[in-house]
């Protein structure tokens, strides 16, 4: 089998030691003789994967004990609505606008209240994070939302905004379980799984208990709503099982390897390693301010699109794979989510380096 080097933005690498794991399991979890994927989602046994995850989630992010866990479906996107529905009793919110996800989220809002932006980086094409210290923040707010890391872009917020005491909605789909965070100064966070937790499929959402409310919009589908999802301990309705099951699993992984502590230093490695070759680099340089370079989805060019296009299709026939920037800002991009092991980042280091060397030779050449 040829070796591959997934730089996906998502769905993403997994950690080998989980995908060997779950492949023992895959037909007979637990002596049941059944696989997870067959097993009822009311059963004891699959009581105890809910369970498991959420208590190793907890431990993982030293989430308080006024804050709930919930896994759902629908991805992020469905939480654009989602949050609004549930968290909008004044029909008003405030945003950050940092990118696309951002945008679309700011748009879905649009549908159930008065939006106020009150940053954004658009002027710069979001290659940086917006001043908010001083945000312009009416009383009636209920809820200032944020894309905590671009996934397209490659930036990330160094700080939280200064929000007057009005609650923190973070998007952190493309950054959760990265590194530590302080759960405490968020009112919610949700993820999507498909980047750093698991398959795509999940969605996380962490939630301070006194934002689950029976008070909340009549048009909310019963599904959406965050009480009903937490009475039934994540199973309204029949949830992503065998997703669930494998977040576990991961959430294992990186206890086992040390936690987040252990997590954060081991991806700052790796995306120094690539920024510190970019910033030499002849061809290839970043597209972000230094100030605001995500760790996770390094975004850089050779500035031509036809050569960026090139160098995608030569890496892939040695088994890199993701390089590829998103179609709306093109480019290239290294997605280095916590399943990709630094030797993987030096290949890839290496060979961009060999690239490099080559194409000067061949530009001297003409």
């Amino acid at each position: 089998m040829s070796m591959t080097y997934n730089f996906s933005s998502g769905p993403a690498m997994m950690p080998s030691e989980v995908m060997k794991e779950a492949n023992q399991e895959f037909l007979d979890f637990s002596g049941s003789g059944m696989s997870v994927m067959e097993l009822n989602h009311r059963s004891i046994l699959f009581n105890k994967i809910v369970d498991e995850a959420k208590a190793d989630l907890k431990e993982l992010l030293e989430i308080p004990d006024n804050y709930k866990v919930l896994f759902l479906q629908g991805g992020a996107s469905l939480q654009f609505a989602a949050i609004p529905m549930n968290l909008m009793k004044n029909r008003k919110a405030g945003f950050i606008m940092t990118g696309h996800w951002a945008k679309r989220a700011y748009e879905e809002a649009q549908k159930y209240g008065e939006v106020n932006e009150l940053a954004s980086s658009a002027d710069k094409n979001y290659t940086y994070i917006p001043n908010c210290s001083n945000l312009l923040i009416s009383d009636d707010l209920d809820y200032i939302h944020i894309c905590e890391n671009n996934t397209i872009y490659g930036t990330r917020f160094m700080q939280l905004p200064n929000t007057l005491g009005k609650d923190i909605v973070s998007d952190m789909s493309s950054c959760i379980l990265s590194e530590p965070i302080d759960v405490a100064r968020y009112g919610l966070i949700f993820a999507g799984a498909q980047k750093n937790m698991g398959p795509a499929g999940v969605t996380i959402v962490i939630i301070r208990e006194d934002l689950i409310r029976d008070d909340i919009m009549p048009c909310t589908p019963s599904v959406m709503k965050y009480k009903n999802q937490f009475d039934n301990n994540s199973r309204f309705n029949t949830p992503p099982c065998y997703g669930i099951y494998m977040c576990g699993k991961v959430f294992k992984w990186l206890k086992r390897i040390g936690g987040l502590s252990a997590m954060k230093e081991i991806n700052k490695k790796k995306a120094e390693l690539i920024y510190n070759y970019l910033d030499e680099s002849k061809l290839f340089h970043g597209t972000v301010d230094r100030e605001f370079r995500s760790r996770t989805n390094i975004t850089f060019t050779t500035g031509k699109n036809e050569l960026d296009m090139e160098f995608v299709e030569a890496s892939k026939k040695v088994g890199f794979v993701g390089l590829k920037g998103h179609r709306f800002v093109g480019g290239l991009r290294a997605s280095l989510y916590n399943a990709i092991p630094y030797e993987n980042v030096e290949k890839l280091v290496k060979y961009m380096k060999g690239y490099e060397v080559e194409y000067m030779r061949r530009t001297l050449k003409k």
